[in-house]
């Protein structure tokens, strides 16, 4: 089934308890995290989309419960002199997680056929041929035995353009937006062309893209957690680990009395 953004626009109110539902998935995702701690399982979770179509705030609430010994977050900007000295993925597979270990990238390797399709950066030639070097990059990560989640945040042109405008308003926010950002926004058309090529050749079975709706921000962070919590739990034994005999012996006669 192709994936249409223009499905993923309603920015539809969440209607549960949002307080508490949030605080349900980051116990359930403590505990995933602890699952791939004690059967060294590895996993990737990387985002996709707009500026400001809510991917930090997502970020932000998944880690919130997780140690930070055993997980590491890389946003992703434009490549350095070393990076750009090897091909577009190397700066990638030098940053995959070891046994044990969650790795979240802020934005990805769909950078060769996204931004640098549209801006330029990289020739036809070579955004093109992007697309079977990633999916052979994709399928040899998770060959490898690493749990692999991909989420594009989408947003309307409407719900975007009040984000911007909210964050030149609020000093404290300013920050967050460059030119970069409304060089971008002018040529939506064009991105919009790339990414519906990205997901119709990179959509595939062992590799899936998860869209999310990131008109309404709490709606998109509880569906992004669970996504990510659902794929992450499938892949790793969920029973709680046991208890060693012997720190049990000695804990306790440690502990007498207390």
């Amino acid at each position: 089934m192709s994936i249409d953004l223009a499905d993923y626009e309603r920015g539809r109110r969440y209607k549960g308890d949002y307080k508490s539902d949030l605080a349900d998935l980051q116990e359930r995702l403590e505990h995933i995290q602890v699952a791939h701690i004690v059967h060294h399982k590895a996993a990737v979770v990387m985002l996709e989309g707009w500026d400001a179509a809510g991917k930090g705030g997502i970020i932000q609430r998944l880690t919130a419960e997780w140690d930070q010994r055993n997980y590491e977050v890389y946003p992703i900007a434009a490549p350095t002199a070393e990076e750009k000295a090897h091909d577009f993925l190397w700066r990638f597979r030098t940053r995959m997680p070891a046994p044990g270990n969650i790795v979240v990238f802020d934005r990805s390797w769909y950078g060769r056929v996204l931004v640098e399709r549209v801006e330029g950066y990289a020739t036809p030639e070579e955004w093109q041929a992007g697309y079977a070097e990633i999916s052979a990059f994709e399928e040899a990560l998770v060959e490898s035995g690493t749990t692999l989640v991909k989420l594009f945040v989408h947003t309307s042109q409407e719900e975007q353009d009040k984000r911007l405008l909210a964050r030149l308003d609020d000093p404290w926010k300013r920050w967050k937006t460059g030119l970069d950002d409304f060089r971008n926004r002018a040529r939506r058309a064009e991105y919009l062309a790339a990414m519906h090529d990205m997901f119709a050749k990179t959509d595939t079975a062992g590799a899936p893209w998860h869209v999310i709706d990131g008109g309404n921000k709490k709606a998109a962070r509880i569906e992004a957690l669970t996504i990510v919590a659902d794929a992450l739990a499938k892949e790793v034994p969920m029973d709680p680990p046991e208890l060693d005999p012997e720190v049990e012996r000695v804990a306790r006669e440690a502990l007498k009395g207390a």
